[in-house]
């Protein structure tokens, strides 16, 4: 989903601007460049996922520069769970001339204030990564959303787990009783994807035909240090009966490894441990036989799809010839599942 640009005339009117990308927090100094200026709020940047969402956009913003000649301002904020604090930030990138905003809410439920702010301007808002209710999402033509779709994600989670199991259950069965018992690190309470991935990984699992025991539920903000001391609250609890470890993120994944290598247990006693997103750091925990499997989120690929979205809007071009969208609002990118199989295929770039 790379732009495309389509007349030599725009080229050429376009080649005299200026190549500069300006990276900034909410509160810096005023600017007045000319170009297309994007205000990207986050509900954190502490988020292994959305760092690298951010990362991407900023590294993929600079090559659009270099290929098409236009000025691209990036003015990236963090909103530390805080969503009073990001729509503060909304408001300044409003006042600041914003061309775009891009929005990953704290509270799903408020993006309908955004919207309206945004439309009042006419400045095109596009939310990533954290879906907004669909209502608020189509309360004007020109808001968006670009994510994956978390059901999926959960499905592939569980097919991780059920592969797992029917492929060498004698390991994971460690009670013998043909049941897998297992613990589950959620989200945040009541947030849309910690929903979906948490009940169609189960649905996934049993769907397969496998009987599960649920020992212990709880969320941990899909922060590590929280999933670990969870994950080691449970072992003093329920110590070997654990079989699998189910986690909404990586993030909480790689807190649960960090429970058992405290225990000082061998990797050969360990639950089966799955996660989602495949960050660099989950990556490398597969490598090393930690963690059986996770489920890419392709955070270069949504990265260039807003990038993409921007600036057709930005320019007044059809979006929908510059992303796949559905519905008029929403564009999906595809997850797949990353194990020690095709771990180097996924490193060398993922499925082709």
């Amino acid at each position: 989903m790379r732009l495309k640009i389509r007349s030599c005339s725009f080229r050429s009117l376009l080649s005299g601007l200026v190549l500069v990308l300006l990276l900034s927090a909410c509160g810096g100094q005023e600017q007045e460049d000319d170009g297309l200026r994007i205000g990207v709020t986050l509900y954190t940047q502490d988020d292994t996922f959305i760092s690298s969402m951010s990362q991407n956009l900023e590294r993929l913003a600079r090559e659009a520069e270099s290929e098409t000649g236009i000025k691209i301002t990036l003015l990236i904020s963090d909103s530390r769970h805080n969503q009073t604090t990001q729509m503060d930030q909304v408001d300044r990138f409003l006042s600041r001339g914003c061309s775009i905003l891009c929005v990953n809410m704290v509270d799903r439920t408020g993006a309908a204030v955004i919207v309206d702010k945004a439309e009042a301007e006419g400045v095109p808002v596009i939310f990533f990564n954290r879906q907004p209710v669909d209502e608020d999402i189509q309360r004007w033509e020109k808001s968006f959303y670009v994510g994956a779709s978390a059901q999926e994600s959960g499905t592939l989670e569980g097919r991780l787990v059920l592969d797992a199991w029917t492929q060498d259950r004698e390991r994971w069965d460690r009670s013998g009783d043909g049941v897998l018992q297992y613990v589950m690190l959620e989200g945040e309470p009541g947030h849309q994807d910690a929903l979906l991935r948490t009940e169609y990984t189960i649905q996934a699992i049993t769907d397969g035909g496998v009987e599960v025991e649920r020992l212990a539920r709880d969320t941990a903000n899909w922060n590590r240090a929280q999933a670990a001391a969870r994950v080691g609250q449970w072992l003093e609890e329920f110590g070997g009966q654990i079989e699998a470890v189910l986690s909404n993120n990586d993030d909480m994944a790689l807190g649960a490894i960090d429970a058992l290598e405290a225990t000082g247990r061998p990797l050969e006693d360990w639950p089966l441990i799955v996660g989602i997103d495949a960050t660099e750091p989950a990556l490398e925990a597969v490598a090393d036989g930690q963690l059986y499997g996770t489920v890419f989120n392709d955070s270069r690929g949504q990265a260039q799809a807003i990038l993409d979205l921007a600036m057709a809007l930005y320019f007044g071009e059809d979006p929908a010839q510059a992303v796949d969208l559905e519905d008029g609002h929403y564009v999906w990118l595809p997850y797949w599942q990353v194990t020690r199989d095709n771990l180097e295929e996924q490193r060398a770039g993922g499925p082709a």
